[in-house]
């Protein structure tokens, strides 16, 4: 069985690679594929945690997986409402550089 420490440390490396993503990026797209990716860091975290706790109290051992299931659900609605939103500035502007794109200011 493996500690938990090691899947903390893959969750906390994965985590730094999307916070990376995100500030390094210049594409929407790159930008919304580091967001996934840190969301799957927390579910990584989540579920080594509640296997780790499994046996303390009746339904402990569920929280993180349900926890990672809205976590899953809300990472897909993002990525279908941020993909629409991208493919109609490219649209407008035709490109998806974030550092280009100006449609709120005045």
């Amino acid at each position: 069985m493996v500690d938990l420490v090691w899947f903390q440390l893959l969750s906390a490396a994965l985590f730094a690679i999307g916070i990376y993503g995100v500030m390094a990026r210049r594409s929407a797209v790159l930008i919304v594929m580091s967001i996934e990716l840190m969301l799957n860091a927390v579910n990584i975290n989540l579920i080594a945690a509640a296997s780790h706790m499994e046996g303390i109290g009746s339904f402990a051992n569920f929280d993180g997986q349900l926890i990672a299931i809205f976590i899953i659900t809300v990472a897909a609605a993002e990525v279908g409402l941020a993909l629409a939103i991208i493919l109609r500035m490219f649209r407008n502007k035709s490109t998806v550089n974030v550092d280009e794109i100006d449609l709120m200011k005045w």
